[in-house]
């Protein structure tokens, strides 16, 4: 049950909150006002793609929140545990939420917490069962229909087709991979030649990221050895000088022998004679270290080439084979694999061939529980059918349904047979298909018929968009009167234009639009007993104040 629906800076309406009730809740509006929006705000905490300039001008963002009593057990749904890990525990009620920016690009929210559109899918399906005003034309397409047979029979038949359609998948995939090898038969052995050739290139180079590190480096050392060598001496000179006692070692070390003549005389200064001691020992460390990086530093003759030569092939591979040495040993392995698998060809077309043949009679089992299951179910959804027409002032009418085998028993992803569902709305006459024999009136009502039969929607709120168009008079009332029934098995929410869709109401709001300045509000607020009489007199399309529309308004009511 959907509790309450906010919404801000969605076109027209910046801001408004309905708190919904239990049952039927309609709600109604002039043509413009903005029943739409409401739709569109549902089918975006359903996880629907937001409209194009659906914020409100001037507006940074337009926000959309549903708080929902989910039914028990909801997140017990094996699709649902990973989204329940993330959730926080002890919560009653589920809050769903959206956020559309300026620019188009949306949030997603899970009880306060950011999630992504996929999430929201999942959970809306659970939670509303969307039937918008064009729902209808959908009966017309051939892979709705199987749908409406699927989901009328419900429960463990879901379960039996979502199997059949992951066996059926799998099997197209190995159909693909055993095409695709015999596809590579006439050039398997140049591309074994290939693999090969490229494979013994990089076993030859062994490329190792540590070694052209230490490559990289040792080459600029080599390129600049005068310099180093150069610096080195320069700086031995200036620490050992040009003799053996110059330089400043040979300052630091009389300093030291003038210190040590007069030590343990003064603690102070005795302190600082070690000091001096220490500093002429590292400045003696510091000449070897020098003399022997300038001894070193020679290269022993065509090294700088060797360096050269090894770096560019190491660099010529990165080229070719991804631009990084993990590159280079990733296609080393894919090349193994590639040898193993071209080499082994004829043993793996044989095995992929046993696996094909496994997975086609798998998904042919299960196709043939399907279409069992489907004929069964079909004259017992035409006489559910029937009787709910019948209902919707379309007494005689006659639902249908046809299980066709598909040419040379193929299989699709429905199953072994096409359904069409026909329909004759009067007795005698032969039925025909829905897109040749019903009117969109007539559609709609077949469109509610269904949606009342088999529990597909299980606990999930019905919001129906406008799905009355098309009918009027005393099939209006029969429509207002299912709607009701619908509303004892659970909430449903009707977006309608008809007074006698509207008075079986047991909750009622109207949206309505005024203008401030330059710009146009929307508004949505609950009536009840004067202003509703006002709202279904407005509907009759008669004017405020009319006596004989009044009357008939309280009589709707009434009845």
């Amino acid at each position: 049950m959907l509790h309450e629906l906010r919404i801000e800076n969605l076109l027209l309406i910046e801001r408004a909150e309905l708190r919904l009730g239990p049952g039927l809740n309609a709600i109604t509006g002039e043509t413009g006002a903005g029943k739409t929006i409401l739709a569109h705000s549902l089918d975006l905490l359903m996880g629907g793609r937001a409209r194009a300039q659906i914020v409100r001008p001037g507006a940074g963002e337009a926000y959309v929140e549903g708080v929902f009593d989910p039914p028990e057990g909801l997140f017990d749904d094996p699709d649902l545990a990973d989204l329940a890990e993330r959730l926080p525990e002890g919560a009653t009620d589920l809050v769903l939420a959206r956020r559309v920016a300026t620019s188009g690009r949306t949030s997603a929210y899970v009880q306060g917490r950011s999630a992504n559109v996929a999430d929201l899918r999942v959970l809306g399906s659970r939670m509303l069962a969307f039937y918008g005003q064009h729902e209808h034309r959908r009966l017309t397409l051939g892979s709705a229909q199987v749908d409406v047979l699927d989901g009328y029979i419900g429960g463990e038949h879901l379960v039996l087709r979502a199997r059949f359609q992951a066996a059926h998948e799998g099997a197209q995939a190995l159909e693909r991979e055993l095409a695709g090898l015999r596809d590579r038969e006439g050039s398997r052995e140049r591309d074994l030649d290939l693999m090969r050739f490229e494979l013994e290139e990089i076993e030859a180079a062994g490329p190792d990221a540590a070694e052209r590190d230490e490559l990289c480096s040792e080459r600029e050392r080599l390129r600049h050895s005068e310099a180093l060598r150069g610096a080195a001496a320069d700086a031995l000179t200036g620490i050992a000088g040009a003799d053996a006692d110059g330089g400043a070692a040979g300052a630091l070390a009389a300093s030291e022998s003038a210190l040590n003549a007069v030590s343990g005389v003064d603690v102070a200064l005795d302190g600082i004679g070690e000091r001096v001691a220490a500093c002429s020992l590292e400045l003696s460390d510091l000449a070897s270290e020098l003399r022997s990086y300038a001894d070193g530093v020679e290269a022993e003759p065509g090294r700088l080439e060797q360096v050269e030569e090894r770096l560019a092939a190491i660099e010529r591979l990165e080229r070719k084979h991804g631009g990084t040495i993990a590159a280079v040993i990733e296609h080393a392995d894919f090349c193994r694999a590639e040898i193993e698998r071209l080499e082994n060809a004829a043993e793996l077309e044989g095995e992929l061939e046993s696996r094909l043949g496994e997975a086609r009679d798998r998904s042919a089992g299960l196709a043939t529980e399907l279409t069992a299951a489907r004929r069964k179910a079909a004259p017992s959804l035409e006489r559910g059918v029937a009787d709910a027409l019948a209902g919707l002032s379309m007494d005689g009418a006659r639902l249908e349904v046809t299980l066709e085998a598909r040419p040379d028993g193929a299989l699709s992803r429905s199953g072994a047979e096409s359904v069409e569902l026909k329909i004759t709305t009067n007795p005698g006459m032969p039925a025909s298909p829905l897109r040749d024999a019903a009117s969109g009136g007539e559609l709609s009502r077949i469109m509610l018929a269904l949606s009342s039969l088999g529990g597909a929607a299980g606990d999930a709120t019905l919001v129906f968009d406008e799905i009355d168009a098309g009918v009027g008079g005393a099939t209006a009332r029969a429509v207002g009167e299912r709607l009701r029934e619908l509303a004892h098995r659970g909430q449903v929410l009707c977006i309608t234009h008809l007074p006698q869709v509207a008075s079986m109401a047991d909750s009622h709001f109207r949206i309505s639009k005024r203008r401030f300045g330059n710009a146009t509000v929307a508004s949505v607020e609950p009536v009840a007993g004067d202003e509703l009489v006002a709202e279904i007199v407005r509907m009759l399309g008669a004017k405020s104040g009319d006596e004989a529309a009044t009357t008939h308004a309280r009589e709707l009511l009434a009845a």
